[in-house]
């Protein structure tokens, strides 16, 4: 909907609070198909989990044919499969089990946007992680088992306060408590951020950089940090608008910085 001069109504505002005075005008844009949020994250998850099996299994007409149903020798391919599939298998548990969404839907055009950019991203580092030219990281075993703590520690801080959040609810757009740390170590990020579960997503996908190694893994998790940065400011500042009392230590995503 929109009112006065194109100005978009925003979904929690009520119609006799707007300034219009005692006539308006309304416009009405037709989005087209929508889907459930629901079906907006099993969708982006489902993708890059089976993607990213096909470069594992070097299918053919991937690679060179000489390749095709071949593995690597290298312990580090197998163990960024392993890690790259917990991943996303968490978040489709997540999913269905833990998150909570409100009534809202997404226009199909933009469900197709995001698949693209998920599903195109998981071929692109699956394809040069699998690739039979690809050589473990520089600092072999160190590099490698260093990354794979932080990465675990990273999910499991995720699914963490994930559990946390379900317990809080919302109220249409606005949160309805203060979210604090339990007693749960991984929640005490807490103290320091309003978003700390996107603070351990970008912690899970650079870890994964720092393990294999690779540009698009590393840009990847570039864009994905500019995109929840933006999104965890955004929920900072509507926790410290609707709460007066919410903690001035924090930070959106990163502690003490931003």
């Amino acid at each position: 909907w929109e009112y006065g001069y194109g100005q978009s109504l925003k979904d929690d505002e009520v119609l006799e609070n707007l300034p219009v005075g005692t006539t308006a005008t309304m416009f009405f844009h037709d989005l087209g198909p929508q889907l459930g949020w629901t079906m907006v994250f099993l969708a982006e998850c489902i993708g890059p989990l089976f993607i990213y099996l096909l470069f594992f299994l070097r299918l053919p007409n991937i690679y060179e044919p000489e390749n095709d149903y071949t593995t690597s020798p290298y312990s580090v391919v197998m163990l960024a499969c392993v890690c790259h599939c917990v991943h996303y298998f968490r978040r489709l548990l997540e999913t269905i089990f833990i998150h909570r969404f409100s009534k809202g839907t997404l226009p199909l055009h933009t469900i197709m946007r995001n698949c693209l950019y998920y599903w195109g991203f998981a071929a692109w580092l699956a394809y040069y992680i699998n690739h039979p030219l690809y050589t473990p990281p520089s600092y072999g075993n160190l590099q490698v088992y260093s990354a794979l703590v932080l990465f675990v520690l990273c999910e499991a801080g995720n699914f963490s306060i994930n559990l946390a959040l379900n317990n809080l609810g919302c109220n249409g757009l606005k949160p309805r408590r203060i979210p604090y740390p339990n007693r749960n170590p991984f929640t005490w990020l807490f103290f320091f951020v309003s978003c700390p579960n996107y603070t351990y997503e970008v912690g899970t996908w650079l870890s994964f950089s720092v393990m294999t190694q690779c540009v698009p893994v590393a840009l990847f998790t570039l864009f994905g940090f500019i995109q929840m940065t933006i999104w965890a400011r955004g929920k900072h500042r509507t926790y410290t608008r609707e709460f007066t009392d919410y903690p001035e230590l924090r930070s959106a995503i990163i502690p003490l910085f931003l």
